[in-house]
């Protein structure tokens, strides 16, 4: 795929992964155009004055929730990645409509507004909880996966098509539980809600990298699932704070002891690649089902999930991992 003619747009695009994407897209891919889509104007100028000024950047002020906005956005767009979203737990437990109004109708907007504007392609960022959700975001993240695979119906003879990535906790990321705890090994005390909690981890740029392939891959109704390692909580904090003390605190409502990024029921109608899983809509009449030809089937009862992964994070990994936000924290540039 040639990227160098093509104009993209990013919601939620000064946030973490939407910098990182757009730093690596700028830098490898030579795009025509990048429009920046978000809502807050000091953290638009905040980008800006970073070093987010090269020529080939746009900056539009515009909320998801605003599907006239956006149709304004994309015109022209050739691309949409669809990163916005409000997706801190406590958050979204105590602003439900909030989140439903950003998480689901502003994804239908994106949605709406990429079939009219005549976009062809659009790729939504999911979570792993949104499989067998426990709390209000992963729920609404996903009906959100669900509004983007289905949209492919909208499409018909059109020439867009919609996909979606599902990956786990990035880490170093804004609400990511490693500036957390950062922070808190100055107190010499870091506190864990349950000893034998367990998730997914990657870096940004493993998570910016797979967009981009999934972006030139996708022939629309896929859910992107990468192989990524799993590591305990507890080992993450020690790979922080050798030294300081963990207090189990409990788990907190809404809280999962183990992610899923395939549940049993999904896997009967994935895909295996070397890198990845691809999660094949279950009825589809535009989806021609190549993927079963560039993978192998799931066993009977396959699940995906961050206690059952066969590839792990020992705390060296771990420390790799961390080191570069480290050095940010300690730099004091690490966003919170």
């Amino acid at each position: 795929m040639n990227w160098t003619n093509k104009t993209i747009l990013i919601t939620g695009g000064t946030g973490s992964f939407g910098k990182k994407f757009t730093k690596i897209l700028l830098e490898e891919k030579n795009p025509q155009k990048i429009i920046i889509f978000s809502r807050d104007e000091l953290k638009q100028h905040e980008m800006r004055v970073a070093g987010y000024n090269d020529p080939r950047l746009r900056y539009f002020i515009g909320d998801v929730r605003d599907r006239d906005r956006l149709l304004r956005a994309m015109h022209g767009v050739d691309i949409v990645v669809h990163a916005a979203a409000l997706k801190q737990v406590p958050a979204c437990e105590y602003n439900p409509m909030e989140a439903i109004k950003t998480n689901i109708i502003g994804t239908s907007n994106v949605v709406e507004a990429a079939l009219d504007a005549g976009v062809s392609k659009v790729l939504s960022l999911s979570t792993d909880k949104a499989v067998s959700p426990a709390n209000l975001y992963g729920g609404t993240k996903l009906v959100a996966e669900k509004l983007v695979v289905q949209s492919n119906n909208y499409a018909a003879g059109k020439a867009t098509r919609y996909a979606c990535v599902r990956y786990g906790n990035v880490v170093g990321s804004r609400g990511s539980v490693v500036p957390l705890f950062l922070k808190m090994r100055a107190t010499g005390k870091l506190t864990v809600t349950d000893d034998r909690m367990t998730r997914f981890w990657l870096s940004l740029e493993q998570g910016v990298n797979f967009v981009i392939n999934c972006i030139e891959q996708m022939e629309g109704g896929e859910v992107f699932v990468p192989k990524i390692p799993s590591t305990t909580v507890i080992d993450l904090a020690r790979a922080i704070a050798p030294d300081a003390e963990i207090e189990i605190i409990g788990i907190r409502p809404g809280e999962k002891l183990h992610e899923d990024l395939l549940s049993e029921d999904e896997a009967r109608h994935s895909v295996e690649l070397e890198t990845m899983f691809v999660v094949q809509p279950v009825e589809a009449s535009w989806f021609g089902y190549s993927w079963q030809d560039k993978g192998k089937s799931l066993p009977e009862g396959f699940t995906y999930t961050s206690d059952n992964n066969s590839e792990w994070l020992d705390l060296e990994g771990m420390k790799k991992y961390i080191a570069p936000f480290e050095k940010a924290f300690n730099e004091g540039k690490l966003e919170g």
